[in-house]
């Protein structure tokens, strides 16, 4: 029997249905069932919860809510939405479904090959069931986990997700619950774990029915998508619990391995237990109950470390957040056209600083918020954190949807990747990314009403005003926009696209079998600029020593770096192997007494050889 508190229509083994909802300011509440034209009072408990258990009911019954016995309106915890936001709820029998994963016991979370997918632009079909025959693909490439961005139930067929409005309900164009169980229950029996990307901080417009039952929100707050979620004002326990048996939910009847916490910092609490700490406490109980730990993974505007300190320091205990700074650090010495975007960057000391201690900006004045801004990170383990070239935002926040692989040339795409992977952080990648995708990523609607249609419109302009990007915003109500984000699998096998994934395959391969790019201690990574352009990062373990040599600029460089010893190659992003031209020959299979002639657009990686120990370290930790 699974957890009756986890589902607002709960199905009962003797083909009873126990029905459910949260509504402490209404007076009456009842069931009405839409195929008997029945309706069913039901009883209303101290905490404000209705309920009433209804005989002969079986999955696929359609039921409504009718609070004070006025109009019908959808569960707000509804489990599924055949027809969409607007129509009735749906009775589903999680128990239908049979797994095979029970010998699954997840992945360590600091060996996790993060890879963001969009459902509906992933596959021409966009659904989850379209998706499994690509995983081999990612196992090829050395992905194990996948990040599905958002799939609880958006008003229409086109959406990024974060407009969800029931966030128990799995998209109906998807394929509702089983399409959703199918992909995960095969990425299991393939090694992959599953991410699943939702959001707590605000509910969409469209569809937004929460008001019809409680005070789930508060204007004590503000949001950029309005009066924020109520998480410690009057009535805020009923709330809090929505939220997160909403996690354990995903947790219990998905099997999904990890969550991806969309912009942890709009959600306000000034309570004694945050919402996030009390979010992972309860994971944390559950993961200890089940004997599998599952794990929480925050976005994050604010650099402070809180948000992955532990409870017992005053923290939240997740565990990691995004680290943004990364990306932007690494942008602007890619991508000369556009780094504007991110003016606060640009020099190579925010790039050591980024890889050497995680968040660029720890306290410093930054122009681009007009005050101080952040925390250290110093000495906090890699593992906490994720590190991207591209995602969602950094990709479909341009008015032309452009990826980082339509702006920058091969040689660049190579670099990025290295510096990328070699990074001690858990990467994550953007689909298409790992073979140079081309097709744009825009963000796209498909909202029914036309006032709102066209405040969407109005609202991305606005909100990415500051933006320094060139290009008009495409219509996101068209149908078009989102036609044009659909992954184009055929380049996967042209040249040089299928080169640019090999070089993928192998980036992966090493860092999966060198010790040194598994070890996320801070003390044990250095990262030395050369000049503007040159960065020479250090990484070491037990077992071995590497350096990463980084030439971000287009002059080859006679590279004098300060650490001893004999060192040979094990990979080089401009050796013939991996190049589409000849014009560089291949660098020296070992180099001595740190001296390196580093071509122009060039990462490399170098092992030391050693018999026993290590030679002491030239600078200071």
């Amino acid at each position: 029997m699974k957890h009756s508190w986890l589902s607002a229509a709960f199905l009962r083994d003797n083909s009873s249905c126990r029905f459910s909802v949260w509504a402490p300011l209404v007076q009456t509440m009842e069931v009405h069932l839409v195929k008997e034209e029945r309706t069913v009072p039901m009883e209303k408990d101290a905490l404000g919860y209705f309920s009433v258990t209804i005989d002969k009911v079986s999955a696929g019954c359609r039921y409504f809510f009718r609070p004070d016995g006025k109009e019908n309106f959808p569960d707000p915890a509804s489990n599924y939405q055949p027809n969409g936001v607007h129509d009735f709820s749906e009775v589903v029998d999680h128990d239908a479904f049979v797994w095979s994963d029970n010998d699954w016991r997840g992945l360590p979370f600091r060996d996790y090959i993060i890879y963001e997918l969009h459902v509906g632009t992933f596959t021409p079909q966009g659904t989850f069931e379209a998706i499994i025959p690509k995983l081999s693909h990612l196992v090829d490439c050395g992905v194990n986990a996948i990040e599905i961005m958002p799939v609880s139930q958006f008003p229409g067929s086109r959406n990024w997700g974060y407009d969800g409005v029931f966030p128990y309900a799995v998209q109906n164009t998807y394929g509702g619950p089983p399409g959703l169980k199918k992909l995960v229950n095969e990425c299991h029996r393939r090694g992959i774990a599953v991410v699943m990307d939702v959001v707590y901080n605000h509910l969409g417009p469209e569809g937004n029915y929460f008001g019809k039952y409680g005070p789930y929100f508060t204007n004590q707050y503000h949001t950029p998508w309005g009066d924020a979620i109520n998480f410690d004002q009057e009535w805020s326990d009923g709330v809090r619990d929505y939220f997160v048996n909403n996690a354990l939910y995903w947790f219990e009847y998905f099997h999904v391995d990890a969550l991806r916490l969309d912009a942890t910092h709009t959600v306000f609490d000034q309570g004694a237990v945050h919402f996030w700490q009390y979010l992972h406490e309860r994971v944390r109980a559950f993961s200890a109950k089940t004997g599998r730990e599952r794990y929480l993974i925050a976005e994050s505007d604010l650099n402070s470390p809180r948000v992955i300190n532990p409870t017992s320091i005053g923290g939240y205990g997740l565990t990691a957040q995004w680290l943004d700074d990364f990306h932007h650090a690494l942008y602007t010495k890619l991508d000369e056209e556009r780094k504007e975007r991110y003016s606060d960057f640009g020099q190579i000391t925010h790039l050591a600083k980024a890889y050497k201690e995680g968040f660029v900006f720890s306290g410093e004045y930054v122009e681009f918020r007009k005050r101080k801004y952040g925390a250290s990170s110093a000495g906090i383990p890699g593992d906490r954190f994720v590190v991207f070239n591209a995602n969602h935002d950094q990709v479909g926040n341009l008015p032309d949807g452009a990826r980082l692989s339509m702006t920058i040339d091969f040689e660049r795409l190579k670099l990025a990747a290295a510096a990328l992977l070699f990074a001690p952080y858990i990467p994550l990648l953007f689909m298409g990314e790992e073979y140079g995708e081309t097709t744009p990523f825009h963000y796209f609607i498909s909202h029914s009403d036309p006032g709102l249609v066209e405040a969407v419109r109005k609202g991305r302009k606005a909100e990415f005003k500051h933006f320094k990007s060139t290009g008009e915003w495409l219509d996101p109500q068209d149908e078009k926009t989102f036609g044009d984000s659909v992954l184009n699998w055929a380049l996967k096998d042209q040249r040089p696209h299928s080169l640019l994934f090999d070089w993928y395959k192998e980036l992966i391969s090493l860092r999966k079998s060198q010790p040194a790019l598994q070890n996320f201690d801070k003390k044990d990574i250095e990262a030395i600029p050369v000049n503007e352009n040159v960065l020479i990062v250090r990484r070491r373990s037990e077992v071995n020593e590497l350096l990463v040599f980084l030439n971000l600029g287009e002059e080859s460089l006679e590279c004098q770096f300060p650490f001893s010893g004999r060192f040979r190659k094990l990979v080089c992003s401009r050796d013939s192997r991996w190049s589409e031209s000849q014009a560089f020959g291949d660098l020296p299979e070992e180099i001595f007494d740190g001296m390196l002639t580093l071509p122009g657009l060039c990462a490399c990686l170098y092992e030391l050889v050693m018999n026993e120990s290590f030679p002491p370290s030239t600078t200071n930790d």
